[in-house]
């Protein structure tokens, strides 16, 4: 791999990665002018969303949207190393039931070493009718996917139906902090993945801002957490279901 100057440069408010413990990091952006035309946003805004998937680890490739979702696992549970460490050697996470709803970026290779960890692929799995008894698991972790659910808000529901009492909700959704949340129907479909994919699980139900936070108590959570690595660019939530 080719490494550019600006790679060498580690990040000013991150020293190491929290997935692998790398200290070296690479930049490039990732939104095309059709997403940013469709999504409204401003220069300051391009920057910090392209900061937040196109700001990588060079070792496990993990983008700073991945890192802050592991960084917020891993202070959930006291734990103060990497990632890696955490699910390799943590006995409490080991011993739980994980559920992850699509791959959360690059840190599913570090997840699948858990005894009770399962993968699940939306949309073939309903996020809004989950398959699941009540209060069967312990935590579940999906990563930039609840934006594509048709009803995010039945779908944070149902996450808390299936928790067990004192179960973790961690997940990630882009959000825009100078707006409030809107919904796209009535507006032209718009696409996440790689331009021109316009795949139908890619498609954007709702477009997140800074009252992201208000679906997830209508949802019956009553304990939230955020985590930010660097902040607007990067948010972490966890929920709990006390």
């Amino acid at each position: 791999m080719i490494t550019t100057e600006r790679d060498r440069e580690p990040s000013p408010s991150l020293e190491v990665c929290p997935v692998c413990g790398n200290d070296r990091f690479m930049n490039q952006p990732v939104l095309w002018p059709e997403l940013i035309e469709q999504w409204e946003l401003s220069p300051d805004e391009v920057n910090y969303i392209n900061l937040q998937q196109g700001f990588c680890c060079t070792s496990c490739k993990n983008n700073l949207r991945s890192m802050t979702l592991a960084a917020a696992v891993t202070n959930a549970f006291g734990f103060a190393g990497s990632f890696k460490d955490f699910c390799l050697n943590h006995p409490g996470i080991r011993q739980l039931t994980v559920i992850e709803i699509n791959p959360a970026k690059n840190l599913s290779p570090f997840l699948q070493v858990l005894p009770k960890r399962a993968l699940h692929s939306f949309p073939q799995f309903d996020m809004q009718r989950m398959s699941f008894a009540d209060a069967l698991i312990d935590v579940i972790i999906h990563s930039d996917t609840l934006e594509h659910v048709p009803d995010s808000r039945a779908a944070l529901a149902e996450c808390r139906r299936v928790l067990k009492p004192g179960g973790h909700l961690f997940y990630t959704v882009p959000i825009v902090i100078g707006r409030l949340t809107r919904a796209r129907r009535g507006l032209p479909p718009s696409y996440h993945g790689m331009p021109g994919a316009n795949q139908e699980d890619c498609i954007v139900q709702t477009e997140y801002g800074a009252d992201f936070w208000c679906e997830i108590f209508e949802a019956g959570f009553r304990e939230v957490r955020l985590t930010s690595l660097m902040f607007p660019a990067s948010v972490a939530i966890h929920a709990i279901k006390t």
